[in-house]
């Protein structure tokens, strides 16, 4: 598993940098080198078409577009690679109407912010199998 994690391409969305940098030395910690960033829906959506990731790990509440509206956008893409690409998405909303509201978008975990490193790691194993 451990060389599978190292060959993944992640696309880290979150628009708290202080949240991207401690996401990043955890993704680093488990072996994940190729990781692209973005601060919003927006800017991820342009990183996702350059970038093709493995896996996206987005925050829910960011301006101008917020993860919900990202991982729709993503989805609705022309090119069928996006349809399912695996996103965890990472929130500090622990609100049942957010959960309910993300579930439909085929999403592969949810996660309290901030993870911790063996958190992050199993729902990122269980993403990606």
């Amino acid at each position: 598993m451990a060389k599978i994690l190292s060959k993944l391409r992640v696309l880290l969305v979150d628009d708290e940098p202080i949240m991207r940098r401690l996401v990043m030395e955890l993704l680093l910690q488990i072996g994940i080198h190729q990781i692209h960033e973005a601060g919003d829906g927006k800017g991820a959506l342009v990183e996702a078409i350059k970038f093709q990731p493995d896996l996206v790990l987005s925050d829910i509440h960011m301006d101008p577009m917020d993860g919900i509206e990202f991982v729709k956008r993503l989805r609705a893409l022309p090119n069928p690679y996006f349809a399912h690409v695996p996103v965890i998405m990472m929130t500090a909303d622990t609100s049942k109407d957010t959960l309910t509201e993300v579930l439909p978008l085929g999403i592969k975990g949810y996660m309290i912010k901030p993870p911790t490193l063996e958190a992050l790691k199993a729902k990122i194993k269980s993403a990606v199998n």
